[in-house]
């Protein structure tokens, strides 16, 4: 078997949190009275889909000319978004639980590479039982010093800590700079578009509007050959 683990993306790819993310983008652009077009609101939400916080919030404040420090920005946007999480809008997404079922079931190794910081994998974890279901192997931002997709490093490390090799790891994502860094550490990567916006994922090697379409046993049963 050439495939022996899947190493998932979290937000936007298992875990429902785009909103969220869109909304306290957007309450801290306006709480300092900015108002940018609605365009350009849309352009930067697709540049940040992926992105992790310490970028993002650099091109928040390079778009609005905010005066604020790029740390600073990250504390506020982290604390906008966690006072968003709840049991009620966080969810995996649909068709998840069902698909990790058969990973699991062909004794395949999970694990999540994210670009989540401490902060907001805590919630996360506290909403869904992400610890049930990977242990372990759940990698963010401080495992290998933030730094963020496209940068391959999460990956690379999640497939080390799996103990499988990178070209043996299938990487699921919905984001352009999240499929980035999966090629990068040379996983075969799948996008999900989950954002409804295919752009995000047509560098994936195999694009899917959702889990269902994901045809895991001729993955593995083509690459035995």
């Amino acid at each position: 078997m050439k495939y022996k683990a899947i190493i998932f993306d979290m937000d936007g790819t298992i875990v429902d949190t785009e909103q969220i993310w869109h909304l306290s983008t957007r309450t801290l652009i306006k709480k300092r009275g900015i108002q940018l077009p609605e365009e350009q609101f849309c352009e930067l939400e697709s540049k940040l889909n992926g992105m992790a916080l310490p970028q993002s919030c650099k091109l928040i404040k390079e778009t609005a000319n905010l005066s604020e420090t790029i740390e600073e920005l990250i504390v506020e946007n982290t604390r906008l978004a966690c006072d968003l999480y709840s049991r009620e809008t966080i969810k995996f997404i649909d068709g998840f639980t069902e698909f990790y079922q058969q990973v699991r079931d062909l004794n395949l190794k999970t694990s999540i590479a994210t670009n989540a910081n401490d902060e907001t994998l805590h919630k996360t974890v506290q909403f869904l039982p992400l610890e049930q279901l990977f242990g372990t192997h759940i990698y963010n931002l401080s495992h290998v010093n933030n730094m963020g997709k496209p940068n391959p490093a999460i990956y690379l490390h999640a497939a080390k800590q799996l103990e499988v090799n990178a070209e043996h790891c299938i990487a699921i994502e919905d984001s352009a700079h999240g499929i980035a860094a999966a090629r990068a550490a040379g996983m075969f990567c799948i996008g999900i578009n989950t954002s409804g916006k295919p752009e995000q994922i047509k560098d994936a090697h195999l694009k899917i509007n959702g889990y269902h379409e994901i045809p895991l046993l001729d993955l593995i049963q083509m690459n035995n050959k």
